[in-house]
């Protein structure tokens, strides 16, 4: 069976960060790692990317402007037609790495904003003045053209707030916010207890649906798969206008987990995941091409398989377009394949 190429590429560029978030996947550190891949082995890891299509290519990290060589690589992607994203700290934005983006070709940033003030926003990213020092990056943004998305990881703690973060996306001039439900690995597993609690998840997706269709803004929850389910019982079927165009210019909307179906994610090493929150390896590109890595992984093949699926997500009528969040499975029971701790919902069976 002909596997379609990825639509997105999450690539760590660099584990090197100034911030010190206490959710943070990657367990972030203030210096590079040695092991990064190098300028050659980027270079060439775009050039297998882009041998399987024209995906969306996500510079991530740590904090991708730490990357002596960034521009050069996002300029590199761009000139070979792959679609380049970046999501740096906003910490890091003045105006000429702004200039320096869009010079390169980056289409858009995403930016991390996890409290409505100061002092909510800056204990949870772990270092004072964060706030302030984003919303200038914002600004610079602005001023400069560079579109911009707010991203915001829902825990607990903010859960209170994100009509409050909402009105701050729209007051900066974000394109879009993506809201990402917390997911406990890497330094996240210190603050585990702190997920939505499956109840709150399901009242918060449902308000997440109504306002995508109010707000003049791409709304689109993130490490959420049980948002297309709420979306189809809440009526669903189709999306406004100003939400379906750009969502799927940059970040589309498709199926619930995506991980190693449609996304995947490659380390600083060189290790290629489903996505960044589920640590088991498919392979790596210093041993064997991205493509290959991508079509062939048996790995990737679970995920891609619903059949596959335990407990109640295997019952599910809505496991094709759902799937559950693989990495919070793994998480909370050690199967990956296992039901989606955070979902309220009891299947009827069928499929759908």
């Amino acid at each position: 069976m002909t596997i379609a190429g990825p639509r997105l590429v999450a690539w760590e560029v660099t584990r090197a960060c100034g911030l010190a978030c206490l959710h943070c996947r990657a367990e972030a550190q203030p210096l590079a790692d040695p092991a990064e891949l190098r300028h050659d082995e980027a270079l060439q890891l775009l050039d297998e990317i882009g041998a399987t299509g024209q995906p969306i290519v996500i510079l991530t990290g740590g904090d991708p402007l730490l990357r002596a060589d960034i521009f050069e690589l996002a300029a590199y992607g761009t000139s070979k037609g792959l679609r380049m994203v970046a999501s740096p700290c906003g910490t890091s934005l003045t105006p000429d790495v702004v200039r320096r983006l869009r010079a390169a070709g980056v289409a858009r940033v995403s930016i991390s904003i996890d409290g409505a003030a100061a002092t909510s926003h800056d204990t949870f990213r772990g270092t004072p003045g964060a706030f302030a020092a984003t919303l200038a990056g914002l600004a610079y943004c602005r001023e400069q053209g560079l579109p911009f998305q707010i991203n915001t990881t829902i825990t607990r703690r903010n859960l209170a707030d994100l009509q409050k973060i909402l009105e701050l996306a729209l007051a900066a001039g974000a394109v879009g916010w993506h809201p990402f439900m917390l997911v406990p690995t890497g330094r996240g597993k210190a603050i585990a207890g702190e997920e939505v609690a499956p109840a709150d998840y399901e009242a918060t997706l449902r308000w997440l649906e109504k306002i995508a269709r109010e707000y003049p803004l791409q709304v689109k929850p993130t490490c959420a798969p049980h948002f297309v389910r709420v979306a189809r019982q809440m009526n669903s079927g189709s999306l406004p206008d100003h939400h379906r165009g750009q969502s799927q210019a940059l970040h589309g909307v498709t199926r619930g987990c995506m991980a190693g179906n449609g996304f995947c994610f490659v380390s600083h090493t060189g290790e290629v995941f489903g996505c960044g929150f589920l640590p088991i390896p498919a392979g790596n590109v210093r041993e064997r091409p991205f493509g290959e890595v991508y079509d062939d992984a048996p790995l990737f093949r679970e995920l891609r398989d619903p059949a596959q699926l335990h407990g109640k997500c295997g019952r599910c009528e809505y496991r094709q377009v759902c799937g559950g969040c693989r990495a919070r499975a793994l998480a909370a029971g050690g199967d990956y394949l296992g039901e989606e701790p955070f979902c309220a919902y009891e299947p009827r069976g069928g499929a759908r």
